[in-house]
């Protein structure tokens, strides 16, 4: 961890196509605040290689393994990455958020996320939906109107699980 952007640098060098998504954020410390961009999946770039490739992603100093199992690496939906950076590339707010597996699954039906789903969540009295990459078990929280989501199919409508803030 805390070598993504390094790794997404040299991924770059040797041209081979990569996504690291990054999110906004303010940080405190006694001598000021700064802004920064931080990995929204802390540990993990994404990487679109032939299997023959792995070698020169494996290479990569900071590069520990590809995530997959013992019959090889395991592929994330070109829809999900696209997904995500779709909506990364609009000016909605998106943080990084624990994994969930309980609550209501919704579909985003307007804005840059839409078609994608997620469950429901409130924090501060703001409506947000957490995506999950199921394969790498990571999430991310994107606000959005509760008028641009829907219940999934099998899902009771507007069940709101209540999470603490923070």
């Amino acid at each position: 961890s805390y070598h993504e952007k390094r790794v997404a640098g040299q991924l770059r060098e040797r041209s081979i196509a990569h996504f690291l998504p990054l999110y906004q954020t303010v940080r405190h410390w006694r001598n000021g605040r700064a802004n920064l961009q931080l990995p929204l999946f802390p540990g993990y770039v994404f990487v679109q290689i032939a299997r023959a490739d792995r070698v020169r992603v494996l290479g990569i100093s900071s590069v520990v393994r590809l995530v997959g199992t013992s019959t090889g690496p395991v592929v994330i939906p070109d829809a999900e990455i696209r997904t995500l950076q779709k909506g990364l590339s609009s000016s909605v707010h998106a943080e990084p958020c624990p994994y969930l597996t309980v609550g209501s699954r919704v579909r985003i039906r307007r804005g840059p996320f839409s078609g994608a789903e997620g469950f429901l969540i409130r924090k501060k009295q703001k409506c947000k939906v957490v995506i999950s990459l199921e394969i790498i078990m990571r999430s991310v929280a994107v606000e959005v109107d509760a008028s641009d989501v829907e219940p999934c199919r099998g899902s009771f409508p507007c069940l709101v699980p209540v999470l603490s803030p923070g």
